[in-house]
Order: C-alpha cells, then structure tokens, then sequence
C-alpha cells in the first residue's frame, strides 16, 4: 500500500498513525490521531449515534435497528483505516456488548469487518478510563467517574496508578427508568447502587468526570455564568458550586438545553437524569471538587499501552513543542530565554517554570505572526486549544503572558476569574521580558549568552558584554524601561563583564 504523502514529504505535516474505535452503548466512534504519543493530536473524530444499549433496561437485547447502524459505521471507520494506510488500531467495546444478551453475536459481527474488538469487563472499562486521566492530569488525586451511555465507571487514582474500579449499571440510557418513579425513589436508588464503591468516599480528592454528559454539564455551567473561555477541559468547581448547577439542570427541559453551546441535543436528553445522579454522588462521596477530563477512555488507551519513560513525559511541554516548533519557535532558546530573564521576573518567586517554558515558546510562535494578528491568534491558543497538563489557571497566565509580549500588559479583567492578580501580573512580567529578548537582538543565543538581566537593589540592570556594546540601542532600553516599570524598578543598561562585575 502506497504511504500517505505526509509520510514522503513535509515532515511539519500532521502524519495520521494510530486509531482507537469505541463501541460504546450510545455512540460507536472512530477517532484518529497524529502528532506525539505522550500528547497526541485528534486528526479525525468520528461517530455514529447507534444507541446500541438503549433498551438494555427493558429487554436486555441490542435491537436491531442499532445494531445495523453501528455495523455500518464501522464498516465505514474500517474503511477510512484501510484509505489512511494505519494499522495501529484499537477496537474496544464496553457494556452494550458487554450486557446484552446478543452481544456476543454483535462483536462477532464487527469481527466478520476486519477489526479485532476487546470486549472490556466493568472493571477494565474503569482502569482504562482513568488512566485517560491520569495521563491529562499528571500526579492527579482522586476519582474518576466514567458516564457513558450503558454503565458508570468509579475508580480511585492517586501516585500514577488506580484501584478499586468497579462498573455500574447507571448510564445515561438507563436512568431514564430509574427516575421514573419519582426523585426521591431516584435518590434512594442511586444510593443503593453506589453502596458497593464505599472507596470514593474514603479518597482524598476532586472528583473527576469524564464523558460526552459531564462535558455538556460543564458547557451548561460556563455558559450561564458567562464564563471567558468554552473549552470544558480542567474546568474546575467546588461541590456546592456543581450542586447548584445540578439542582437547576436536574429540573431543566432538554429542547432548551440543546439550544446552548457545546450541548448537543444527544446529551441534552440525558443531562437532567445525570444531573439529578450527580446530587447524590456529590453527597454520597463528599469530593473536594468536580474537575472535567476531556480525557478518558480512548486516551486510556494510547496512554496505557506507553513505556513509563514516555508516560513521564510532560504533555503540556510535549505538546506546545510540538506545535510551535513549526510555527518558528525553539525549545532550546526558548530554555535559555526562560532561564536569561528568571532571576529578574521571578526571582525567588518560582513553581510556574514549566508554564512559564510553554508561554515562551509560544510568544516566540505569536512572533512570527502578522501583527496585527497577534493577540487574536495567541489569546485563542491559550485559552480555546485544549492542553492537557493544564489548568485555567495556567491558560489565563499563558494568555496574560502572550498579550504582554504584544505590547498589552495590562491585566484582563476576565482572567481574573481564573487566576490572581499576583500571577496575571507575574505573566504579563514574563511577556514583557520576552520582548526585551526578541529587542536586544532578536532573541539568538549570542544575544542572550554575551548578556545578562538582574536585580540590583531597586534597578533592573542589563548588561552587555564589551564586545556587544554596540547593541545597546535606544529601542532596547525602552523595552527595559518598561518591564522595569512593570516591576516597580529602575533600570539600568551598562557594559562590563557578564558575570556581574562593572567595567
């Protein structure tokens, strides 16, 4: 089979290599990703709304109008594997085929396609799903709740690793005749079921949610509260914060809930049930949070199968490496420029090293930019492109960053939902110590290495090697001026040795 062109040509070109299939109880989807493995890229994200388990609580049976849909979208996903000539792929189904008493006969069918399809049990289900986590959330503390059409998934995560994955027959498809008897028979059942995962209520920790009807609970919230960024992944609130907004939505009409951003009228039929489920979890286990994971079972997938070498990767770093190496940035001289302007910026006043890193690379990718472009450009990719190993906090902070290395270092009044005034003005320090970089000339590394930034009492001095006298330019020393200022300092720009000693 001929190799796409990517693979023969432009090596910045996003080369599609491995795919994971999901047959999951509402929806069966393919999605396809480029780019690197510890922080993979979606190139393609496709589904089919089969709604493979929706009678499971009535007749136990996939019926057969669901099941010819699914088979035909996967034969079609099958196909598209086949035309993009990738052979790593993963086929996983879970509790519609799993549960159905003509489940077996149902995968034998997706076998007769071409795909080798992993049945998975509950608790393999919620393993995987919460290594998707783990993998968007490094060092994370807590559980997981995996909401899919057909099951609920708990499972506790802490130290890189889980335990204690147990699956539930609550999914979005199967409450519906639950909460038919009234909310209170609802509760009561809810709590019956949710018995067996007594751990989630012993695990320290925010309560991490992932699938389609937690993402559309996120959506609902952030466009109520106007909030300034629509990506729902590490949107993060409180218990009392998530009760409030499950009580209304809990009560809500689907027909309206579909009219909002990010819910699509799939989700917005399950929204309220799942809404009213959520309530008793959050009483049940007392979680010091809920946290949204765009990540979850198919990212488990890829995750799972890495070395441990790569799964200690840093995905943010990994990933904002990977898209602003093409668009003109360096991670080597964005380290040095890092480490050039850390003393004067920071100071003592470390623990957003890693942030700051992806913000400079990403200030030295908003620089090849047209100008008046700029801010535009770099604000969306702060806040709208999904990083996983990233807060809100962190996104407004890289915003803030990128809009001070455009000459616009005041603070956002917006970000400050999201993060301090101490850390947006830190950020907005960062954005503009880059562009005295960039001024000084042009950010090279003999620019920065025959050069030196530091406090010296209330002055921020920059020196210049002697042999580099003649960069000291009046548009230089305004860009010192005004990080200087932004500082509460008074600058200096001076010649001598740059190890610190005056000539």
């Amino acid at each position: 089979m001929t190799a796409p062109a990517a693979k023969r040509g432009n090596a910045h070109i996003e080369v599609p290599d491995r795919g994971v299939i999901d047959i999951g109880s509402n929806t069966v989807r393919l999605v396809v990703y480029s780019g690197p493995k510890r922080a993979p890229n979606v190139w393609l994200n496709e589904k089919v709304t089969a709604r493979l388990g929706r009678d499971l609580a009535e007749t136990g049976a996939i019926p057969k109008e669901a099941e010819n849909m699914a088979l035909a979208g996967l034969a079609r996903f099958a196909a598209i594997l086949r035309d993009l000539g990738i052979s790593d792929i993963t086929t996983v189904a879970t509790a519609a085929a799993r549960d159905a008493s003509n489940g077996a006969k149902f995968i034998k069918k997706v076998r007769a396609l071409g795909l080798e399809p992993r049945v998975l049990s509950g608790v393999e289900e919620a393993t995987i799903s919460a290594f998707g986590v783990i993998g968007a959330f490094p060092g994370a503390k807590g559980v997981v709740a995996d909401l899919g059409g057909g099951s609920l998934e708990l499972v506790a995560i802490e130290k890189g690793d889980c335990h204690d994955g147990i699956s539930l027959p609550l999914g979005t498809l199967r409450l519906p005749a639950i909460r038919e008897s009234g909310d209170e028979k609802f509760a009561k059942a809810i709590r019956k079921q949710l018995q067996p995962a007594g751990f989630a209520s012993q695990q320290e920790g925010p309560l991490y949610l992932v699938g389609g009807t937690w993402r559309a609970l996120a959506n609902y919230a952030m466009h109520n509260a106007q909030y300034p960024i629509q990506d729902p992944q590490a949107f993060c609130l409180t218990a009392g914060e998530a009760d409030k907004v499950a009580k209304k939505l809990a009560k809500a009409d689907p027909d309206a809930l579909s009219s909002i951003p990010g819910i699509s009228s799939n989700r917005a039929a399950g929204l309220p049930d799942a809404a009213a489920m959520l309530r008793v979890m959050l009483r049940e286990f007392k979680p010091e949070a809920i946290v949204i994971s765009a990540w979850g079972l198919r990212e488990g997938v890829l995750f799972s199968a890495l070395s441990t070498i790569a799964r200690d990767q840093d995905p943010l770093l990994t990933a904002v490496t990977h898209f602003a190496t093409p668009r003109g940035a360096d991670i080597t001289n964005a380290t040095l420029e890092a480490a050039w302007t850390a003393e004067a910026v920071d100071g003592r006043n470390r623990g957003s090293e890693r942030i700051r890193l992806a913000a400079t690379m990403l200030a030295a990718a908003t620089a090849r930019i047209e100008p008046n472009m700029r801010i535009q450009h770099s604000t969306d990719w702060a806040l709208e492109k999904r990083w996983v190993g990233l807060d809100h906090t962190g996104r407004a902070m890289i915003a803030q960053c990128l809009r001070a290395s455009c000459a616009q270092p005041k603070i956002v009044p917006e970000y400050l939902r999201m993060a301090d005034e101490d850390q947006l003005h830190r950020a907005s320090a960062w954005g503009l110590a880059n562009r005295l970089c960039r001024r000084i000339g042009a950010g090279t590394r003999i620019s920065l290495l025959s050069s030196t930034l530091r406090r010296e009492g209330d002055t921020l001095v920059l020196r210049f090697d002697e042999s580099r006298a003649h960069m000291m330019a009046d548009t230089v020393e305004t860009e010192l001026a005004n990080l200087a200022d932004w500082l509460g300092l008074k600058h200096e720009m001076t010649v001598g040795d740059v190890n610190g000693h005056s000539a």
